[in-house]
């Protein structure tokens, strides 16, 4: 992670300006002036000039749609603008390095509630899950289960080391940015389906 932060005004801030700036992070609202933050999001994440940014959401509202929309588009994180100066550092690190800002439980938690309110529409399966091996779906189940690389290696009978080399592949055999989106991938394929309350 490069250690200089800048801040950039919010007017003005085009795709040329964060090719220029390669921050590693963005902070985005959701609600903005000219574009609302969620197809701003989908828009940097989905050029390849720009898609090595993290996203992380910061808005007033913790509805959990517009978390599950955020992830969707692209977002590897989502907090409300209550959030602590130290606990939003933190985050900004911990999205930096590649991972969900989410807790793994919260995520599980809006995901299913998302799903079990909307029914889910058909979609062209994803490329890379028929190059999944039969560990590494079950890796990917456990990621989108909640569960954290200790607790995959506890679970699964395996390492830690080797939990993180599952997670890692994953990313890059279905061409995800982080765990985020191996989350809302899984949902979206049916290869972890919500439990009934």
């Amino acid at each position: 992670m490069r250690s200089t932060i800048r801040s950039l005004p919010v007017e003005g801030v085009g795709p040329e300006m964060i090719v220029g700036c390669r921050p590693d992070v963005i902070l985005m609202d959701i609600r903005m002036p000219e574009m609302d933050g969620l197809e701003a999001t989908r828009r940097i994440t989905s050029d390849e000039a720009t898609a090595s940014t993290r996203i992380l959401i910061l808005t007033t509202f913790d509805l959990d749609e517009y978390v599950f929309e955020a992830l969707r588009a692209g977002a590897s994180g989502f907090l409300l603008k209550d959030t602590l100066p130290d606990e939003l550092l933190a985050a900004v690190r911990v999205v930096a390095s590649g991972e969900a800002l989410l807790a793994p439980t919260v995520t599980r938690r809006l995901i299913e509630q998302f799903v079990q309110q909307r029914p889910p529409v058909p979609a062209a399966p994803h490329p890379g899950l028929d190059t999944l091996t039969d560990r590494e779906r079950e890796v990917l189940g456990a990621v989108a289960g909640g569960l954290s690389n200790s607790e995959i290696a506890d679970n699964l009978f395996m390492s830690h080391a080797t939990a993180k080399t599952h997670v890692s592949r994953l990313l890059t055999k279905l061409g995800a940015r982080d765990r985020a989106q191996l989350v809302t991938l899984a949902y979206e394929a049916g290869i972890v389906v919500p439990r009934s309350r």
